[in-house]
Parts: structure tokens; sequence; C-alpha cells
């Protein structure tokens, strides 16, 4: 299994309206591609302006990222902000710490 840094991510738009989960290996590159595909209707997060960063969690293997994405991406509304809520009770939008 190949070892680097890999990102499972929950952003959300600017209302807190909708959430999309996602894997990437560069965080920061992926937020900006949200941004700026922002009302792009070709895409989820583009078609509902989701770019703000609410939670994310770090894996050094791709496929534990993966596999840990999907299992986000299966969870209800509920159980998403119920997740976020363990880090970032508050739901504030975070920035990328490095």
């Amino acid at each position: 299994m190949k070892s680097h840094n890999y990102f499972v991510y929950i952003i959300t738009n600017p209302g807190k309206t909708v959430l999309y989960a996602g894997m990437t290996n560069d965080l920061n590159v992926r937020l900006e591609q949200h941004k700026q595909n922002r009302g792009k209707r070709d895409s989820f997060a583009g078609r509902y302006y989701c770019y703000k960063l609410l939670y994310y969690e770090h894996y050094t293997h791709t496929q534990h990222a993966i596999e840990r994405e999907k299992e986000i991406k299966l969870m209800s509304m509920k159980a998403k902000l119920d997740l976020i809520k363990q880090e970032n009770p508050s739901l504030m939008f975070l920035e990328v710490r490095e």
C-alpha cells in the first residue's frame, strides 16, 4: 500500500444547507478548485456552491481514505453533522493547517 498524505473532507455552502464529502491528496488545491467551480452545474459541489470546509481527516494510505470517504458519503445528513460537531461543534468554516 502506498503511503502519502490523503484527506477526506466535508464542505458546505455559505448557508450550511448542503454537505459534500470528498477525498484528495492536496486539500488546499482541492478547496481552491471547489471555490473556482461555484455555480457550475456540472458538479454537485459546484451546483450547490459547496466550497467552505467544515471537517477533514488525514490518512497516509490511499485505500483507507477511499474507504472512509465511501462511509461518509453513505451517512445521513444528521450523521455527517454529528461527525463534524465532534471536532467542530459550532460549525465554523475551517482553514487548512499545514
